[in-house]
């Protein structure tokens, strides 16, 4: 499992792949779709704080 995460590295930015989990992939009409879900991490510098989740923004398409 952990192969695909390193060819996925090399081709989107590593913040992408490092906060965020593949979840879904299709391949429709020679378009690769990746589906992303937010990791629930809270970062080592945010740790001592009390955070509070203010929901999610709308889904954001990438083209290259």
């Amino acid at each position: 499992m952990e192969a695909y995460l390193d060819l996925l590295k090399l081709i989107l930015p590593e913040m992408l792949v490092e906060h965020f989990d593949l979840v879904k992939s299709e391949q429709l009409e020679g378009k690769l779709k990746l589906y992303f879900e937010e990791r629930n991490v809270v970062p080592q510098e945010f740790k001592t704080r009390q955070l509070v989740s203010k929901g999610f923004h709308n889904e954001v398409i990438i083209q290259d």
